[in-house]
Protein backbone atom coordinates (compact mmCIF):
# COMPACT_ATOMS: atom_id res chain seq x y z
CA UNK A 1 0.00 0.00 0.00
CA UNK A 2 1.36 3.65 -1.00
CA UNK A 3 -0.61 6.14 1.12
CA UNK A 4 0.14 9.94 0.59
CA UNK A 5 -1.40 12.69 3.02
CA UNK A 6 -2.47 16.30 1.28
CA UNK A 7 -2.98 19.83 3.02
CA UNK A 8 -2.32 22.43 0.96
CA UNK A 9 -2.65 25.32 3.45
CA UNK A 10 -0.22 25.59 6.46
CA UNK A 11 -3.29 26.01 9.26
CA UNK A 12 -3.51 22.22 8.44
CA UNK A 13 -0.79 21.04 10.83
CA UNK A 14 -2.48 22.23 14.04
CA UNK A 15 -5.84 20.59 13.26
CA UNK A 16 -3.76 17.07 13.61
CA UNK A 17 -5.41 15.71 10.28
CA UNK A 18 -4.64 16.51 6.30
CA UNK A 19 -7.32 17.30 4.10
CA UNK A 20 -7.17 14.38 1.74
CA UNK A 21 -5.44 10.76 2.02
CA UNK A 22 -4.82 8.78 -1.03
CA UNK A 23 -4.37 5.53 -0.69
CA UNK A 24 -2.63 3.36 -4.25
CA UNK A 25 -2.60 -0.53 -3.98
CA UNK A 26 -4.50 -1.59 -0.85
CA UNK A 27 -4.71 -5.30 0.20
CA UNK A 28 -7.76 -4.46 1.97
CA UNK A 29 -9.69 -1.77 3.68
CA UNK A 30 -11.32 -2.12 6.78
CA UNK A 31 -14.69 0.21 7.58
CA UNK A 32 -15.26 0.63 11.11
CA UNK A 33 -18.70 1.17 12.17
CA UNK A 34 -18.60 3.72 15.32
CA UNK A 35 -16.84 2.71 18.46
CA UNK A 36 -17.98 3.89 21.70
CA UNK A 37 -17.42 3.64 25.62
CA UNK A 38 -19.01 0.51 25.56
CA UNK A 39 -17.76 -2.63 28.11
CA UNK A 40 -17.11 -6.34 27.65
CA UNK A 41 -20.74 -6.78 28.44
CA UNK A 42 -22.52 -4.34 26.56
CA UNK A 43 -22.93 -1.57 29.41
CA UNK A 44 -22.36 1.88 28.16
CA UNK A 45 -20.46 4.07 30.05
CA UNK A 46 -21.81 7.10 32.32
CA UNK A 47 -18.43 8.11 32.66
CA UNK A 48 -17.02 11.78 31.76
CA UNK A 49 -16.20 12.44 28.22
CA UNK A 50 -12.24 11.97 28.73
CA UNK A 51 -13.04 8.36 30.10
CA UNK A 52 -15.48 7.08 27.68
CA UNK A 53 -12.95 8.71 25.13
CA UNK A 54 -10.08 6.62 26.66
CA UNK A 55 -12.61 3.40 26.44
CA UNK A 56 -13.76 4.51 23.03
CA UNK A 57 -10.28 4.56 21.73
CA UNK A 58 -9.05 1.30 23.62
CA UNK A 59 -12.48 -0.45 21.88
CA UNK A 60 -11.01 0.71 18.46
CA UNK A 61 -7.80 -0.23 19.29
CA UNK A 62 -8.82 -3.76 19.59
CA UNK A 63 -11.06 -3.99 16.47
CA UNK A 64 -8.47 -2.85 14.51
CA UNK A 65 -6.06 -5.16 15.83
CA UNK A 66 -8.36 -8.48 15.89
CA UNK A 67 -9.73 -7.83 12.02
CA UNK A 68 -6.13 -8.25 11.42
CA UNK A 69 -5.10 -4.10 10.78
CA UNK A 70 -3.18 -1.82 12.33
CA UNK A 71 -4.33 1.58 13.93
CA UNK A 72 -1.10 2.94 11.52
CA UNK A 73 -3.14 2.57 8.83
CA UNK A 74 -6.32 4.79 9.37
CA UNK A 75 -6.68 7.16 6.73
CA UNK A 76 -9.85 8.68 7.72
CA UNK A 77 -10.97 8.95 11.62
CA UNK A 78 -14.65 10.73 12.02
CA UNK A 79 -15.52 11.86 15.71
CA UNK A 80 -19.37 12.47 16.82
CA UNK A 81 -19.59 14.26 20.39
CA UNK A 82 -22.66 15.63 21.84
CA UNK A 83 -20.02 18.77 22.75
CA UNK A 84 -17.24 19.91 20.55
CA UNK A 85 -16.07 22.59 23.36
CA UNK A 86 -15.79 20.17 26.21
CA UNK A 87 -14.20 17.70 23.26
CA UNK A 88 -11.37 20.37 22.49
CA UNK A 89 -11.31 21.25 26.99
CA UNK A 90 -10.88 18.24 27.95
CA UNK A 91 -9.56 15.20 25.09
CA UNK A 92 -7.08 16.63 23.42
CA UNK A 93 -4.70 15.06 25.81
CA UNK A 94 -5.61 11.45 25.19
CA UNK A 95 -7.10 11.94 21.19
CA UNK A 96 -3.73 13.76 20.25
CA UNK A 97 -0.84 11.28 21.90
CA UNK A 98 -3.35 8.48 20.18
CA UNK A 99 -2.98 9.85 16.90
CA UNK A 100 0.75 10.21 17.07
CA UNK A 101 1.32 6.77 18.76
CA UNK A 102 0.72 5.68 15.52
CA UNK A 103 1.57 8.22 12.93
CA UNK A 104 -1.88 8.56 11.97
CA UNK A 105 -1.95 11.36 9.01
CA UNK A 106 -5.99 10.92 8.16
CA UNK A 107 -8.90 13.03 6.72
CA UNK A 108 -10.99 14.28 9.36
CA UNK A 109 -14.66 15.02 10.43
CA UNK A 110 -15.50 15.96 14.19
CA UNK A 111 -19.06 17.02 14.17
CA UNK A 112 -21.38 17.45 17.27
CA UNK A 113 -24.80 16.32 17.65
CA UNK A 114 -27.94 16.01 19.85
CA UNK A 115 -27.20 12.92 21.39
CA UNK A 116 -25.93 9.41 20.90
CA UNK A 117 -26.60 6.31 22.41
CA UNK A 118 -27.79 6.19 26.32
CA UNK A 119 -25.70 8.10 28.21
CA UNK A 120 -22.32 8.03 25.84
CA UNK A 121 -20.76 11.17 24.93
CA UNK A 122 -18.06 10.50 22.15
CA UNK A 123 -17.80 8.26 19.20
CA UNK A 124 -15.09 7.43 16.54
CA UNK A 125 -15.77 5.90 13.70
CA UNK A 126 -12.75 4.75 11.04
CA UNK A 127 -11.71 3.55 8.08
CA UNK A 128 -8.75 1.96 7.75
CA UNK A 129 -6.58 -0.05 4.78
CA UNK A 130 -3.28 -2.04 3.99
Amino acid sequence: MQKTSFDPWSWGKNTNSVQAVEVKQPNGTLYCSGQVAIDVNGIPSAADMRTQLIQTITNLEQLISESGYECSGIVRLNGYTTSVQEFFSTCMDVYIPFIHKYGIQQATTLLEVKGLFATLTIELEATVVK
